[in-house]
């Protein structure tokens, strides 16, 4: 029995050049993700097993980073907490949000492309003006919102002050900036076919049952990608939480990345900063990874025509 070998087919002169040319015109590419992407993952691995402050040589130290986040770091069980709090409400209550406004734009209504700008502006806004904005409405002694309860008779609510109170003020704002996520919900919506609801009509199916057996199932497959950002975002949920509380108050708003940024550039570990990056990788690709095995249970793929 003849064996017969692969070999490979040399590239004529005409094909060798193409391809030089080719990565010469996508160089400038390679070289920025090599540079600003490669070599900075595989730098944060090799500081996460080190001792470095950014003045003196990194000192190896083996997984004693590691160890001294899971097991000596007194802040690490209140961080997860309140990351795993924020994320897990924050994330499907910013979906459920982002498409009932769609479904509410996305009926015949007068002045809808009004209404649809102006729920979308939110998510065009900077972080850092909606900090502004919202420290603004919700301050204790100043606040829109409580100067009109005071006004009212109706006592203050002190919402960025008060532990129980700070993480949920912080969902409420994530969730009034789900301008993105409804865009991508419309254009869902617009994608059902009119057949299903035409023929749910003649079945007698009202509103509710048009909208829970053929709007959610026909959504299902963005309903999973926003799910999956929302979960990606919570758990690298920075901006506001910074420019609002802090991490106050009592740590109440202490999330997993801004004990990152303390431990990177406030106290000067390095080498401890790059292990909690791995480590937050680490969690981040494990929900997700468990969303996914979830979803063959509730997402609905219809099937392309041929």
């Amino acid at each position: 029995m003849a064996i017969s070998v692969f070999k490979p087919r040399r590239m004529s002169r005409h094909e060798s050049r193409r391809l030089l040319q080719g990565l010469l015109f996508v160089s400038p590419w390679l070289i920025g993700f090599l540079a600003f992407t490669i070599y900075p993952l595989i730098s944060s691995l090799y500081y996460s097993f080190t001792r470095y402050d950014l003045l003196n040589p990194p000192v190896f130290l083996g997984l004693s980073n590691y160890i001294e986040i899971i097991t000596r770091d007194p802040l690490s069980g209140r961080v997860m907490y309140n990351t795993l709090y924020y994320v897990g409400l924050s994330a499907p209550l910013g979906v459920v949000a982002a498409f009932l406004m769609a479904s509410l734009l996305n009926t015949e209504v007068g002045g809808r492309s009004v209404f649809r700008a102006i729920f979308f502006f939110p998510s065009i806004v900077p972080a850092v003006v909606t900090a502004m904005v919202w420290a603004f409405l919700l301050n204790v002694q100043y606040g829109a919102i409580n100067a009109t309860l005071r006004g009212m008779g109706l006592p203050t609510i002190p919402f960025l002050s008060k532990p129980e109170l700070a993480k949920p003020s912080l969902i409420l704002i994530y969730m009034w900036a789900q301008g993105s996520a409804i865009v991508i919900f419309l254009a869902s919506l617009q994608d059902v076919p009119r057949s299903l609801y035409e023929a749910a009509t003649v079945d007698g199916a009202n509103a509710w049952h048009k909208f829970r057996s053929i709007t959610v199932p026909m959504c299902t497959p963005v309903i999973l990608f926003s799910l999956i950002m929302g979960l990606i975002g919570g758990f690298q949920n920075f901006t506001l939480p910074w420019l609002l509380t802090g991490g106050g108050p009592n740590q109440a708003t202490e999330f997993y990345s801004l004990h990152l940024y303390r431990n990177g550039f406030n106290y000067m570990r390095m080498g401890k900063a790059s292990a909690l990056a791995w480590i937050l990788f680490v969690i981040i690709v494990t929900f997700t990874i468990l969303l996914f095995s979830t979803s063959a249970r509730w997402v609905y793929y219809a099937a392309g025509e041929e």
